[in-house]
């Protein structure tokens, strides 16, 4: 990883530290009264030793200083445990609000922008990823304010007493930072390059467990396996490699500690034997010196070696950052921004535009061009109009940018030119305000693990029983919730599992009509289904949208013969639009997409004779 890039990630790290600068501020104080809590306890166990052995001095009269002693172990292990705790709280709160961020940036980059990635890569990044980050402000951030101040504490008490041993710790200090940077230097690109195989090995896990069947079916299983043995063996390299920096990074640290308090100690014990005379002022090296710098010199590099303990959470940060960062900073494409009306405010809801929802819907697109999240157009550009309870299907052939209008119209897919919703510009309006008054149902709804209760009442919560029962009569579906042992309590598994593709169908119908819609938004709402639940579907959705606008996508050409309009699009534009009647009439890709049908047809009836 480049050092430019480097800095800007540490720099985007620290900026995050406002979630949880109380508690960071909280962890340095009580590590500054452990460092000072330990000057004292070096000074009293060194006092007291003094005495004894050298002063001879009876063993009552260091009986304060004794207590003291004692006091002292216990508020040490208190700050201990206050810091402990403080900083893990601290490490909690900045995931708690990172993890909230990912989440927010995703519901606002929409579906369109999590499909490009697999949904065990997105794990990654929501999960570990963020996780990761917690001890980068738990540890690392408050050890170098420490690192910098314990030290800087125990040279003013040890100068004054021997300046020899004070520029024995003062020389030898920088060696641990500057060796631990350098074995360091590697450590960010191999968590990164750790964090990126672990994304592919979950992205592609979870893929091939989804489709177990299809591969089976397929004699793929060998294949696979291999696969997955090929990224799980990747992720194994790259985890290696992180730690051998890890145990290298540590055995540099204890060597260096170990020959700086060697040399103290060599000096000390030279001084004793009169080998050296310097350093002690010309007052005589007695052995309170010697043992209360000896016990602080260990005290001395311990916050530098913490520091390059941690210094691993800053590596390990960097890497898990780096997708952070290029995600939360994704800029949404937005179109135009401007709203007709002058007590609209962008992005806050408004009782005067909910009002005029529930009194109708009507959209007004003009040179309307769709594009993807990596800005590749999509449609465009088209005009339309969709007037208040009118039906409008849209058909085409695959690719002709059905669904890219779909999305754009529920704020899924940026846009460009004008996309009105009664006069005012979509881009302008509150989304979580304007699909409350939307009703979707696509051709592979989404049933969430639960019961058959929760998903029908998912945009409500409080429903009562009584108004889910009439949801799901609505939806021609509530026979088979009474005939189930459970009733609304029966529950459904991961992908729709405990209810056929028609009952998730009428269920997720059910939860459409729950939204007391003024726009339906359709898409293949029949396209997997059988005669009898594609019946009844189309029953449900004719009783509930009544009145009511209406923006259909579908392939299935025999039931628009009740839509008001029809826009035929091909390669992103309107090639036809009319009636059922008036397109049936004229030559054209809707006539062309009709005969077609109607091969297929004939060609079924061919097979099943």
């Amino acid at each position: 990883m480049d050092k430019p890039l480097e800095k800007v990630l540490t720099s985007w790290l620290k900026q995050q530290k406002q979630a949880c600068g109380f508690y960071l501020n909280l962890t340095v104080l009580f590590g500054l009264l452990t460092g000072l809590s330990l000057v004292a306890q070096a000074y009293l166990i060194a006092t007291i030793l003094h005495g004894l052995i050298i002063l001879e001095l009876p063993k009552e009269q260091f009986a304060t200083q004794f207590y003291c002693l004692v006091g002292l172990i216990f508020i040490r292990a208190g700050l201990a445990y206050g810091r402990e705790r403080v900083s893990f709280e601290a490490g909690r709160r900045l995931r708690v609000q990172i993890r909230g961020a990912v989440l927010d940036k995703l519901t606002e980059l929409g579906p369109c922008f999590i499909k490009g990635k697999p949904a065990g890569s997105w794990a990654s990044i929501v999960l570990e990823q963020v996780e990761d980050l917690h001890d980068f402000y738990a540890r690392y951030l408050p050890q170098i304010i420490l690192a910098a101040f314990i030290p800087l504490t125990i040279l003013v008490v040890v100068f004054p007493i021997n300046w020899a041993a004070g520029l024995i710790l003062l020389l030898t200090a920088p060696l641990i930072p500057m060796f631990m940077a350098l074995v360091g230097m590697g450590a960010a690109d191999a968590n990164r390059k750790n964090f990126s195989a672990l994304a592919k090995l979950s992205g592609h896990f979870m893929d091939r467990m989804k489709g177990l069947n299809t591969i089976k079916l397929f004699n793929r299983g060998d294949a696979e396996s291999e696969a997955i043995e090929s990224a799980s063996e990747e992720f194994r390299e790259r985890t290696m490699s992180v730690l051998r920096l890890a145990f290298l990074s540590s055995a540099v640290l204890e060597f260096f500690a170990a020959v700086s308090i060697a040399v103290l100690a060599v000096y000390f014990g030279f001084s004793y034997l009169d080998h050296l005379n310097f350093g002690h002022y010309g007052a005589g090296l007695t052995l309170f010196t010697g043992l209360f710098v000896l016990i602080l010199a260990p005290e001395f590099y311990q916050p530098l070696r913490d520091m390059g303990t941690h210094y691993h959470a800053k590596a390990q940060a960097i890497g898990a950052a780096e997708e952070l960062m290029a995600l939360l900073n994704h800029k949404v494409e937005s179109g135009t921004e401007s709203a007709s009306d002058p007590l609209l405010v962008k992005g806050k809801a408004d009782p005067l535009i909910t009002e005029s929802f529930r009194a109708g819907i009507s959209i007004q697109a003009s040179a309307l061009c769709v594009d993807s999240p990596d800005g590749t157009q999509l449609l465009g550009p088209v005009d339309f109009n969709i007037s208040a309870g009118e039906h409008m299907a849209v058909v085409g052939p695959s690719g002709a940018g059905k669904t890219s209008l779909l999305n754009a119209l529920l704020g899924f897919l940026p846009y460009r030119g004008s996309l009105k919703v009664n006069g005012v510009e979509l881009n302008a309006l509150n989304k979580s305000q304007w699909r409350r008054h939307l009703a979707w149902l696509g051709q592979d709804p989404q049933l969430f693990h639960g019961t058959i209760r929760d998903n029908v009442s998912m945009s409500k919560p409080d429903m009562g029983d009584e108004t889910v029962m009439a949801l799901l009569e609505k939806a021609k579906v509530l026979n088979f919730v009474e005939r189930q042992t459970h009733g609304l309590n029966h529950p459904i598994g991961e992908q729709a599992s405990g209810v056929s593709v028609g009952q998730a169908q009428r269920i997720a119908l059910a939860r459409a009509l729950g939204q007391d819609a003024s726009l339906f938004v359709l898409d293949e709402p029949t396209a997997s289904l059988d005669n009898h639940s594609e019946q009844a579907v189309q029953t449900a959705l004719r009783e509930a949208m009544s009145g009511k606008a209406c923006l259909m996508v579908t392939h299935r050409l025999d039931q628009l013969h009740t839509m008001d309009t029809i826009l035929v699009l091909d390669r992103g534009l309107v090639v036809q639009r009319g009636s059922f009647d008036e397109l049936d009439q004229n030559q054209g890709l809707f006539k062309q997409m009709q005969e077609e049908s109607n091969d297929e047809f004939t060609n079924l009836k061919g097979l099943n004779r």
